[in-house]
């Protein structure tokens, strides 16, 4: 492109000094068209390559996914995974069997508990089923759940999407990012009537304890293996 600018600006100055002479015209022309021509060639691969990247082809190829991530655990591992979700759910459920237990009216089975319990057993090797994942996030996540109920639960639907919304990004704020906590959020503004009932006590009972059972539990049975992948926890904070 360098080498025909330079030519355009001699033919241009030739001109200049013989405005009768056509053949300069002509090069200029000639000049002119072959710049132009680079032009829309260059302009042509670069619409090219947007229309490739932005295509709405492309945007759902990104759908496809390539390969499986995880393979299937050995029985034993299946079986550890059972176990202890059976013990930590059993636990944290005791105080509702018996309706007249002072804490049955705190304490009683939350359905992120469920999702934490999948993270603590089957996969206690991942940071989201850490320690400090596990009670910081869920503590984040009640107290922005009651917090949002409080402040416009009125409107269910924007309290949902702003109790949840602003769980994760506090979790990912504070390195704590725990998934089965955005259910926590999203039940503290849902209810039922008790949890409502509660306010800001749901955030030690149910959700802190229940928390803290799974935990315990996690640390008796997964550190029971002879697997190092079973052993918990890879970090405490």
């Amino acid at each position: 492109m360098a080498v025909r600018d330079r030519e355009v600006a001699s033919s241009i100055r030739e001109l200049s000094d013989l405005p009768a002479d056509r053949s300069a015209v002509l090069r200029i022309g000639r000049c002119l068209d072959d710049a132009l021509s680079g032009i829309w060639q260059t302009g042509g691969r670069f619409m090219k390559d947007v229309r490739q990247t932005t295509s709405f082809g492309t945007y759902l190829g990104r759908m496809r996914g390539s390969r499986r991530l995880t393979s299937r655990p050995p029985p034993s591992a299946i079986a550890a995974a059972f176990c202890a979700a059976f013990i930590g759910i059993f636990l944290i459920s005791i105080p509702s069997l018996w309706p007249d237990w002072p804490l049955s009216t705190k304490l009683f089975l939350v359905g992120s508990f469920g999702a934490s319990a999948a993270l603590l057993y089957a996969a206690p090797r991942s940071e989201l089923a850490q320690p400090r994942n596990l009670l910081l996030g869920q503590l984040i996540a009640a107290v922005t759940g009651v917090t949002a109920y409080k402040l416009v639960g009125s409107h269910v639907g924007l309290a949902s999407a702003l109790a949840v919304a602003c769980s994760i990004a506090i979790m990912q704020l504070t390195g704590a990012l725990h998934p089965p906590a955005g259910a926590t959020a999203l039940i503290a503004v849902l209810g039922p009537a008790k949890v409502h009932h509660l306010g800001y006590e749901y955030v030690l009972s149910p959700i802190l304890v229940g928390a803290v059972i799974l935990l315990v539990v996690a640390l008796l049975v997964n550190n029971l293996s002879a697997s190092e992948s079973r052993h918990y926890p890879v970090t405490w904070w």
